[in-house]
């Protein structure tokens, strides 16, 4: 075997994604130019600054980062990322918006701490199970997972962030079968998610709406279903050839969260069924091109690193994907690469470049 150097395919992949969602967003932050709550210098310079060019930078760095120091401190980075991701609830540093406090402030920079924790997550989780057939040992793997995915549950849903717990862990069960866990312990797991998702929906009605809103979705339009309905408006207006770059109508006070979570329906909107068919094509290929990155790395810390990553963003993608053309429950979750958000462009890039680094160490077969 031989090595070989960073996987160029995976890094195309990247790039492409990273220039189209500039694309993309450019053309729907447009819509800002006209809401009365907008700012569209702001946001284009915080997207800009903040997310593409601190994030290149930051993805540049850590594909040069030995990624096996991360299982070295693995333990100490997810502490330092619940403590961070908890300082949204100081007085005076964390920040609160549309009822929940996800943001922590300093100056004129706003951080959303939960991305923090959702790598210091993966690293620590794919650093405990690591060890050969730990994954197998109720004791030593399946319980560790299960009161580690507590810990992340119990500050996402203080937040409350249910949408980004629900892909931080998917993505750590992702970790977990890789790892080898047995069959009846993911079972085990998938019905204590079914019926903490059902507690959580009577507790909290904004999901159970959510629920309601996706199996009844013409019955609420101008209220809890108006975003879906906008949505799929933009969607079907863009016909298999799209309206054309810039052209998107319902960005303009139609569709709501246009540069957030419905970015995807402008994009449909303005490049049609090619254009939406070309954004999902570019996530199967992104997941595929890291699962073999995955399936070549000799060591298993690297090899669960990758897979944590790779299944995070690109399941992170299908969610909103999957919610923009009603084929799952509004979530608020925003398209990597794409969608508004210069702690998650950042931190997403700055993930690509760890599984750039890893990659560097797979083998030729």
């Amino acid at each position: 075997m031989k090595s070989i150097k960073l996987d160029i395919p995976f890094l195309i992949s990247t790039v492409i994604l990273i220039v189209g969602g500039f694309l993309i967003f450019s053309s729907a932050a447009m819509g800002l130019l006209t809401a009365k709550s907008g700012n569209y210098s702001s946001v284009s310079f915080n997207q800009i600054f903040f997310g593409l060019f601190l994030g290149l930078l930051a993805c540049i760095i850590t594909s040069q980062i030995d990624y096996k120091l991360y299982r070295k401190y693995s333990f100490w980075i997810f502490v330092l990322s619940v403590i961070a991701t908890l300082l949204v609830f100081v007085p005076h540093l964390g920040s609160a918006h549309g009822g929940a406090n996800r943001w922590i402030y300093i100056g004129p920079l706003s951080i959303q701490t939960s991305e923090l924790l959702k790598i210091g997550y993966i690293m620590y989780l794919a650093a405990w199970l690591a060890v050969k057939d730990k994954a197998k040992n109720f004791k030593s793997g399946f319980l560790p997972f299960v009161i580690l995915s507590a810990v992340v549950c119990l500050v996402l849903l203080k937040q409350p962030d249910t949408d980004t717990f629900i892909i931080t862990f998917f993505a750590g069960l992702a970790i977990f079968f890789t790892a080898g866990g047995r069959w009846r312990y993911i079972f085990l797991l998938a019905f204590i998610g079914i019926l903490g998702l059902g507690f959580i929906a009577t507790m909290r009605p904004y999901v159970m709406s959510r629920f309601d809103t996706f199996l009844n979705p013409g019955q609420n339009s101008l209220t809890s279903g108006y975003q879906i309905e906008q949505s799929l408006i933009a969607v079907g207006s863009g016909g298999f050839g799209g309206r054309g770059f810039g052209q998107s109508i319902q960005k303009f006070n139609y569709l709501p969260e246009p540069i957030g979570d419905s970015i995807f329906a402008v994009a449909s909107e303005e490049f049609g069924f090619v254009g939406a068919a070309s954004i999902v094509l570019l996530f199967v290929f992104f997941a595929f091109r890291g699962l073999k990155i995955a399936g070549k790395v000799p060591d298993s810390y690297g090899r669960l690193l990758v897979v944590g990553i790779v299944i995070m963003i690109v399941s992170q993608a299908f969610v909103n994907i999957g919610a923009m053309v009603g084929v799952l429950p509004l979530s608020g979750i925003p398209l990597p690469f794409v969608s508004h958000g210069g702690t998650a462009l950042f931190m997403t890039l700055a993930e690509v470049g760890i599984v750039l680094n890893v990659s560097k160490s797979a083998k030729k077969k």
